[in-house]
């Protein structure tokens, strides 16, 4: 690393509390400075490109110099850069935003609620559950079961909604009422001889014998990520949620569809909710609705939910909830240029014309010896490593495989996600990426694991058991 790229890491670790990652490492290892970003590509402050694999957070759906979505943030900040959206004002792209998202939803919904991000939007999903059971004469009915390894957010509904044990130490999590039924990873908990199938099946049931557990007066909601993206992006088994749909509908538990990965076309349908037949009663969505380039996020919810929060708010005189920027005009602006190019580029179509070649390019490595599964949907991805092909026995967690292979990676121009749930690394790359693009990426990912085969081999990390 250059001096120039030394010195500016420095400075981002020394003056900024540094996300996800560990502190006291990061002052000995600084961050990459990223300077610049064209197409699927990003630059760092010495001039080296990577391909971004996993469109930053998995949301910079239209890459990163998009000239129409600059364009469209220029125009609005021009005309009204900011002003808020609640009381009794509005800004005029608000609505138009708010009808195109109605018109692309899954199943019928009434009102749209905007944020400013997918934490905002699942931590708003919670408020609103608890307002309308209020309203309804119901306040035990509060519980919210999520999953296992399910990522929800950080703020302090949405992180007790997600399932990952590494996002609730130090900070008192999960709080009361929210619990987690069973991870829906089939290559990791499937039974011997047990189809997908049946694995869903046993899962369903499991789902109803917890609300039982918990009392169904008391359970409100059940939310899901349509595919569990931080959780090391696993589809749901078959037929999985038609059947925990119908337990929720036999206990009257809404459905809360987690569409902020999946949302606008990461599948290769607008939603992951069209993919997987979910008929959500709320959905929460943020990344890919302005491609990132402006931070928003939105809640949809149904009549039945709106029509009973309307009601207690005018009984009460208030719905005391909203955001000094909800409904930001400037990133409402982009979004609905970004929803627009979706259309006029038809981004789901070409998703589904090139998937395959993401999809086909890591079961390529099927075969590798350390390669234990490969999934996907769409344009996101996992492969996950093991130390023994055989028994799918995993790494010793401490000797970081996933970072390793990440790091790696890294090194050869290509960035990629590890996953907060065993030795998996995630792809999701922009949703303008070509073929050809995949192909590269695959080249430098095949690189990266021959430094990783060879770095286990020389250290005998394969041999080696958890204590």
């Amino acid at each position: 690393m250059s001096s120039t790229a030394n010195s500016a890491g420095a400075r981002a670790v020394e003056n900024i509390l540094h996300g996800y990652s560990n502190l006291a490492a990061l002052e000995k290892t600084p961050p990459v400075v990223v300077t610049g970003g064209r197409g699927v590509r990003i630059i760092d402050e010495d001039g080296k490109e990577y391909i971004e694999g996993a469109a930053g957070m998995w949301c910079a759906s239209f890459g990163f110099n998009e000239p129409e979505l600059i364009e469209a943030a220029i125009r609005q900040f021009k005309k009204l850069p900011y002003y808020h959206s609640l009381i009794d004002k509005t800004t005029e792209p608000l609505g138009e935003l708010a009808e195109r998202l109605k018109a692309l939803a899954p199943v019928p919904m009434s009102k749209v609620f905007f944020a400013n991000s997918g934490s905002e939007a699942n931590d708003t999903a919670v408020k609103m559950i608890y307002y309308y059971n209020n309203a309804r004469g119901r306040p035990e009915k509060k519980k919210i079961i999520a999953r296992q390894f399910g990522f929800h957010g950080v703020t302090m509904a949405a992180a007790s909604m997600t399932g990952i044990p590494s996002m609730h130490a130090g900070f008192d999590l999960p709080l009361p009422n929210f619990r987690h039924t069973e991870f829906p990873h089939y290559y990791r908990f499937g039974r011997d001889g047990e189809s997908e199938e049946e694995f869903a099946t046993r899962l369903a049931e499991s789902l109803e014998a917890m609300i039982l557990e918990e009392g169904p007066d008391s359970v409100a909601a059940f939310v899901a990520e349509p595919v569990m993206g931080g959780g090391g992006c696993v589809p749901p088994p078959k037929t999985y949620f038609e059947k925990m749909q119908a337990v929720l509908n036999k206990y009257d538990v809404f459905m809360i569809a987690d569409e902020i990965i999946t949302g606008f076309g990461r599948t290769g349908n607008m939603f992951g909710s069209d993919t997987f037949n979910i008929k959500p009663d709320i959905m929460t969505m943020a990344k890919g609705l302005s491609g990132a380039y402006q931070p928003i996020s939105a809640i949809m919810i149904t009549d039945e939910i709106y029509s009973v929060i309307r009601d207690e708010s005018n009984r009460i005189g208030f719905f005391g909830h909203a955001f000094t920027t909800t409904g930001h005009p400037v990133a409402v602006a982009v979004a609905n240029r970004a929803q627009q190019l979706m259309q006029e580029r038809d981004i789901v179509g070409h998703v589904r014309r090139v998937s395959p070649a993401l999809q086909n390019g890591l079961r390529a490595f099927s075969d590798h010896p350390l390669v234990g599964n490969v999934r996907g949907v769409g344009l996101m991805a996992a492969l996950e490593l093991v130390a023994e092909k055989e028994t799918k026995r995993s790494f010793d967690p401490a000797f970081k495989v996933k970072e390793f292979i990440r790091q790696r990676a890294q090194d050869h121009g290509l960035i990629i996600r590890s996953a907060l749930s065993g030795d998996s690394v995630a792809f999701s790359p922009p949703l303008i990426i070509t073929e050809d693009e995949i192909g590269e990426m695959m080249q430098r990912f095949a690189a990266a694991l021959d430094d990783t085969t060879r770095w286990i081999e020389e250290n005998g990390l394969r041999d080696k058991k958890p204590d």
